[in-house]
């Protein structure tokens, strides 16, 4: 295999239904569906092998653990490039990935950055993965980019950096990527436009149900443990 021809992608991203106990955002579980959709269509148009590790697939007692020894089962199949990419990046391009797949056959790790700290993007070498430094990075932590980036440099390579993107973990999220709503599908525009619908319904309906309950309990004459009734932040997801 040629230098490009050696380069896989891996998506590392959970199932939706995982994903809805990781992210605080009310009823995602379609919303990450489509998203890793999405990204999977995303990364095979380069025509580069693809692979998926979602929790069935990933392996260790943390998220550092999880994430390099998926890295280390990819590379194991004989891969001398992987470019690793998450689900919740919406304007992660087929064009930011076979660029990737061009600097790392020229010898040059690529990182793309997140508006959170974080990264959406990590192409990396086999030559230049080390295990025991990838697992002890701050992971889902503000500071992982920087660290990864300063990990990187420290071995004299010419780290590659993508544009900083807006992944979506929470509701202002949702509501920041819509500034580039010129760079989101339709499906997923509305798909958006309808959670943060739902969101602003469910707490003006909390709000209300709150102002109403208050002002009849100020007539209760019952003990407090008969009359307090916790309410609920969120839906029950099925």
């Amino acid at each position: 295999m040629n230098a490009l021809n050696s380069t896989a992608i891996l998506l590392f991203a959970n199932s939706s239904r995982r994903e809805l106990v990781c992210k605080s955002i009310v009823r995602s579980e379609k919303l990450f569906d489509i998203l890793t959709q999405v990204t999977l269509g995303k990364a095979k148009r380069t025509g580069l092998p693809v692979f998926h590790f979602t929790e069935k697939e990933q392996i260790g007692s943390n998220f550092g653990e999880r994430f390099t020894n998926a890295m280390t089962a990819i590379y194991d199949k004989g891969f001398h490039n992987i470019i690793v990419i998450g689900n919740d990046t919406p304007q992660l391009t087929t064009q930011h990935l076979t660029f990737t797949a061009k600097q790392l056959a020229l010898g040059k790790p690529v990182i793309g950055g997140s508006i959170d700290g974080g990264f959406y993007l990590l192409g990396l070498q086999r030559v230049n993965f080390d295990s025991n430094d990838l697992k002890n990075l701050p992971w889902q932590r503000f500071g992982l980019f920087n660290q990864i980036s300063l990990s990187l440099k420290k071995k004299s390579l010419e780290v590659v950096q993508l544009p900083v993107l807006q992944d979506l973990d929470t509701e202002k999220d949702l509501k920041s990527i819509l500034s580039f709503s010129y760079s989101l599908s339709t499906t997923l525009l509305l798909l958006i436009l309808s959670i943060l619908r739902n969101i602003e319904h469910l707490y003006y309906t909390l709000h209300n149900y709150i102002d109403s309950y208050a002002t009849r309990c100020y007539f209760n004459k019952g003990s407090p443990a008969d009359s307090f009734i916790p309410i609920p932040l969120y839906p029950t997801v099925g």
